[in-house]
């Protein structure tokens, strides 16, 4: 199926989705800050071989419309649960999967519409942090300055290895923060998410949910140390990390992560 677009709240949205939309079982990628569905790679498609898979771009970003709204971790959570509607995998029976800020939004869905998932898994998530570090707080003024240089500097950092950082990457981002309302929605989804957090004991109460953690071991946007707070505070938790990686694991190493994830969602 591929690339396919829908109106959700009147709103553009775009997506890709693969499998059979009848399979029995659904996974849901949520993107990180600044970022799209492309970001997944091919491992949506290549997890289809055994479930409906579906990438989204939250609003705001990537290919969907990104109206003069405030960007806050609930008003997403909102758009990912009425996407759920709108596409028709809202039957309890969908894992989300997200990363950083997409983590952030699936732990609240996983607190406040628990019924409404299967399991969950946080890529290096955010949520947790009492303030920006220093190479999150450098995030913003490339996006605003939509500089390949300081976007590339960013980019870089983000990764184990810096010859992982193509060119591409950094042309597609220029492009899309360029686009009509991608910084003013960037610039909110930042505050919102680095000036408040999910918060120990409301991450306890999704300690019934079978989750998975997954951390790259050379992230330093939201360090390791992190991985070990989302473990010791959730019950039903595994924690699996990524050598030779950095805050995009998925990215780095996606073979390692697609079969991470395969074994993990093979477990009933």
């Amino acid at each position: 199926m591929g690339d396919l677009n829908i109106k959700v709240n009147g709103f553009n949205v775009r997506y890709k989705e693969y499998g059979e939309k009848e399979a029995f079982r659904h996974l849901l990628f949520l993107h990180g800050l600044g970022s799209s569905s492309d970001r997944w790679i091919d491992i949506p498609e290549a997890l289809s071989r055994y479930y409906h898979t579906v990438a989204v771009d939250l609003i705001g970003f990537g290919g969907s419309e990104a109206p003069n709204i405030n960007y806050t971790i609930n008003k997403f959570r909102e758009f990912v649960l009425d996407f759920m509607c709108a596409i028709g995998i809202n039957d309890g029976m969908t894992t989300i999967i997200g990363h950083s800020l997409g983590g952030y939004i699936a732990a609240e869905i996983a607190i406040q519409n628990r019924k409404m998932i299967e399991k969950l898994v946080l890529i290096d998530s955010s949520g947790l942090l009492e303030k920006p570090t220093p190479l999150l707080e450098q995030y913003p003024d490339a996006a605003m300055s939509a500089s390949p240089e300081k976007v590339k500097k960013v980019f870089e950092q983000l990764a184990a290895q810096n010859w992982r950082v193509f060119p591409i990457l950094v042309d597609v981002f220029i492009k899309r923060i360029n686009m009509p309302g991608a910084k003013v929605a960037f610039e909110s989804a930042f505050r919102n998410s680095t000036t408040t957090q999910i918060g120990l004991d409301r991450l306890k109460k999704i300690d019934d949910l079978p989750t998975l953690i997954i951390w790259g071991k050379n992230d330093i946007l939201i360090p390791l140390e992190h991985s070990n707070i989302f473990k010791e505070t959730i019950t039903n938790c595994s924690l699996e990390i990524v050598e030779d990686a950095g805050h995009a694991p998925f990215a780095e190493k996606p073979a390692i992560v697609c079969e991470v994830l395969r074994e993990f969602l093979s477990y009933s």
